[in-house]
């Protein structure tokens, strides 16, 4: 399982809101509901955001073996 907990800190860290992250990076909020409910998201997604957060995939999401 796939889990997205580590993204809101980086994102308070960085201080970058939800709501630029729809209006000034033209990101989805259905990409953002994925993300609160630790669902799928595709790869090229967490580059992009990756690239606006300036920060590696370890920032973003971890990795949990089993349905924790």
């Amino acid at each position: 399982m796939i889990r997205y907990d580590k993204l809101w800190d980086t994102m308070e860290k960085k201080g970058i809101t939800q709501y630029m992250l729809v209006k000034y990076y033209h990101i989805s909020k259905s990409l953002l509901h994925r993300l609160r409910n630790n669902q799928s998201v595709n790869m090229n997604s967490l580059d992009n955001l990756c690239g606006i957060l300036n920060c590696n995939i370890e920032n973003i999401a971890t990795h949990y073996s089993g349905e924790e």
